[in-house]
């Protein structure tokens, strides 16, 4: 029966081993040709445990538009303890904005948010078509379906974190865009739908 000093020597190797067989599998399971789905990537900036503030970004989409405004979505998780708000948000394609739809002269508007986007503690926010959303306000170059965008959210404390979205489609939403900020986003109306 092997030591204990044996088996801590071996710990190491063991760990190592393991890694680089589950590399080797990972390698070999791309490259037959198949589609694969590939999980929205996050990484905080910053080491933190989720009770310290980093949000989880679940489903992150952004709609496809060959020019002008266009926005990314998704869902916020928060984990812990305490409210977390986000303050700015940037992409390399695009000026970005936060916004929130209002109702302004009897209709819905998309407008800057003010004071950020805050995702209570212990909760979720939702980045939707006609809700709160970041918006890119003019893409420099076409955001085709299938390309995959990368973002950084900014918090309150001065804390990062970056999410990669892919862009798809989407014809919904057609709400009106508040006077002063710039053209409508594709597939939205500066005038009230009949």
């Amino acid at each position: 029966m092997p030591s204990s000093t044996d088996v801590r020597r071996l710990r190491p190797v063991i760990l190592l081993s393991t890694a680089a067989v589950l590399a080797v599998a990972a390698a070999g399971c791309g490259s037959s040709g198949e589609v694969t789905t590939a999980t929205p990537k996050v990484t905080a900036a910053t080491s933190a445990s989720p009770a310290t503030g980093v949000l989880g970004v679940r489903d992150p989409w952004v709609k496809a538009a060959d020019k002008g405004m266009t926005a990314a979505f998704g869902t916020l998780v928060n984990d812990g303890d305490t409210d977390v708000t986000i303050t700015k948000a940037a992409t390399e394609v695009s000026p970005m904005e936060l916004h929130e739809m209002t109702m302004k002269d009897g209709k819905m508007v998309m407008q800057p948010k003010q004071g950020g986007i805050v995702v209570k503690a212990r909760s979720r926010a939702t980045l939707e078509p006609g809700g709160d959303h970041l918006m890119l306000m003019n893409i420099s170059k076409p955001v085709r379906a299938g390309d995959e965008l990368s973002f950084t959210l900014t918090f309150a404390d001065g804390r990062t974190q970056t999410f990669s979205a892919v862009a798809k489609p989407f014809t919904g939403a057609q709400e009106s865009y508040a006077p002063g900020h710039g053209e409508p986003m594709p597939g939205m109306s500066t005038t009230p739908a009949a």
